[in-house]
């Protein structure tokens, strides 16, 4: 179920910025340049924490399975959970751009706690 809009000032430019919050580094765009658009800054951090967890799970992806026997075959399967991560990105620019937000549970705690 998603989350209700927080009150507060809206940006001229929240569909553009939300966009930019779910491009990877380019969520420090709108985590900087919309301090007062509350919906704005927490889809930069959603944004962020999402970018901080993909870099984390590919540098495990990558030390387990070079450490694996047969871990190349296993690397195979790098572009589709590539996919994966294009698939959440392009989901959370939608909902955003609707107004609503995409809770990933474990990952969402971390973007409201800063």
């Amino acid at each position: 179920m998603p989350e209700p809009t927080p009150a507060g000032t809206v940006s001229s430019n929240r569909g553009v910025m939300i966009v930019l919050a779910y491009l990877w580094i380019l969520a420090l765009v709108p985590l900087l340049v919309e301090k007062d658009d509350k919906e704005v800054q927490w889809h930069a951090k959603h944004g962020i924490v999402l970018m901080v967890a993909e870099i984390a799970f590919w540098i495990v992806f990558n030390i387990v399975f070079s450490l694996v026997p047969f871990g190349c075959a296993v690397i195979a399967l790098g572009p589709f959970v590539a996919l994966g991560f294009l698939a959440v990105h392009v989901v959370a620019i939608m909902k955003g751009l609707n107004g609503q937000r995409l809770v990933i549970p474990g990952l969402s705690e971390y973007a409201s706690k800063f």
